[in-house]
């Protein structure tokens, strides 16, 4: 929607242009919430993955005795 500079808006014009440039900017932080989200899940995924990995020589017995 666009607007020319040489027209008037009258007030419901302003209101329906204010709503949907709202929502535009609603959607779009809605969406990098989502992503952040989806960022930290991986982030503490890979962390637990590194911590199991390296505490597993701690759960497995038989190599106690390996040393």
């Amino acid at each position: 929607m666009l607007i020319r500079k040489e027209e008037d808006l009258d007030e419901i014009k302003t209101e329906i242009f204010d709503a949907a440039i709202g929502f535009e900017t609603e959607r779009s932080l809605e969406a990098k919430k989502t992503h952040s989200q989806r960022l930290l899940q991986a982030r503490r995924a890979i962390e637990q993955r590194r911590e199991e990995a390296e505490l597993q020589t701690y759960f497995d017995q038989d190599s106690w005795f390996d040393e």
